[in-house]
């Protein structure tokens, strides 16, 4: 089955979801480890619905400026709404592997769980190198879905249910590679943070309470899953949360790295 389809119902959806509590605070590690400077020329890879690119162009400021691309129509129509005054933002559709970017143009890139849905990260990432200048500096975030752990009443079915959401993407398991697809490409200091997000509380403010409706209208119709399965599984989930004995956590990997300066 394919992966999902950036449409604007999903679009939408993942606009929502990035205003939650849990991605609010995934952003704000984003930039720390991007540590964009005024004046800097920054590169979006896969912008989404164009968050990252109206926080740091405050951050790099007048003289700064922000390139977001990204293959969704859709999503670059969110992003064009959300950075509507931001004058150092510019949004360009392209895909990840073939962007039309000059070499060597800038300081620094980010690419937020993207990769893991390109047949090819490796070229996404050698195209992301060409991009940066000498010494230029890069992230790159992505999700193991393999770490993802959830307390259930009905084991079998949620194992079922996650093994169909793996189908959501191209690479459910892409951080155990980015290592050395990086060093391979001539990154240097690539350095992995793992950040884990779990949650005791059926929470709409975290990962594992906001992801459910979406996992659940995924699932139906992949690995066996009826309609009602899957809506019996978000139910159980939700009846979990209700006796407080609800549970999701998973492990996201944030990669940090460099260009050679020479």
């Amino acid at each position: 089955m394919a992966q999902v389809d950036f449409d604007e119902d999903i679009a939408a959806k993942i606009e929502a979801l990035y205003r939650i509590g849990d991605a609010v605070l995934r952003r704000r590690m984003v930039r720390e480890a991007l540590r964009a400077s005024r004046g800097e020329r920054i590169l979006d890879v896969g912008c989404g619905p164009g968050f990252y690119c109206a926080e740091l162009a405050a951050e790099v400021g007048p003289s700064g400026s922000v390139i977001g691309i990204d293959s969704s129509p859709a999503m670059l129509q969110l992003a064009a709404r959300r950075c509507d005054g931001h004058e150092t933002v510019e949004l360009h559709p392209a895909d990840a592997v073939s962007m039309s970017v000059e070499d060597a143009s800038f300081d620094a890139a980010l690419c937020v769980q993207v990769l893991e849905y390109v047949p090819d990260p490796t070229a996404a990432l050698a195209e992301i190198h060409r991009a940066l200048r000498p010494g230029g500096r890069v992230v790159v975030w992505d999700i193991d879905w393999a770490t993802v752990s959830v307390h259930a009443l009905d084991p079998a079915l949620t194992e079922r249910v996650l093994h169909a959401w793996d189908q959501h993407l191209t690479h459910p398991s892409l951080p155990r590679t980015l290592g050395p697809r990086m060093r391979s490409l001539g990154f240097q200091e690539v350095r992995m943070r793992a950040h884990p997000f779990c949650t005791c509380e059926l929470d709409p403010e975290t990962y594992g309470a906001a992801l459910l409706p979406l996992i659940g209208a995924f699932v139906v119709g992949r690995n066996g899953i009826t309609d009602d399965q899957a809506q019996a599984w978000v139910a159980e989930q939700q009846q979990l949360g209700a006796r407080g004995e609800f549970y999701f956590a998973s492990t996201q990997a944030c990669f940090t790295a460099t260009r050679p300066s020479s």
